[in-house]
């Protein structure tokens, strides 16, 4: 399970890469540069809820040692 945390990691990671790509950084909150913003926060959100889940299950093993 661990592996596929790393690789949704890396795949939110990836998405926040493109879409900072595609954000008109003079007027990002207008036209195709909001989806961009909104999509770059989604994938930030995704990567801490992954890092959540990576830290849980590390405290529920050791506590299980």
């Amino acid at each position: 399970m661990r592996k596929w945390i790393l690789i949704l990691m890396l795949l939110s990671m990836g998405m926040v890469v493109f879409n900072a790509l595609q954000v008109n950084w003079e007027t990002p909150l207008s036209g195709d540069s909001s989806v961009a913003v909104i999509g770059i926060m989604a994938a930030l959100c995704a990567f801490l809820l992954l890092l959540l889940l990576l830290l849980s299950k590390k405290v529920s093993k050791k506590i299980n040692r």
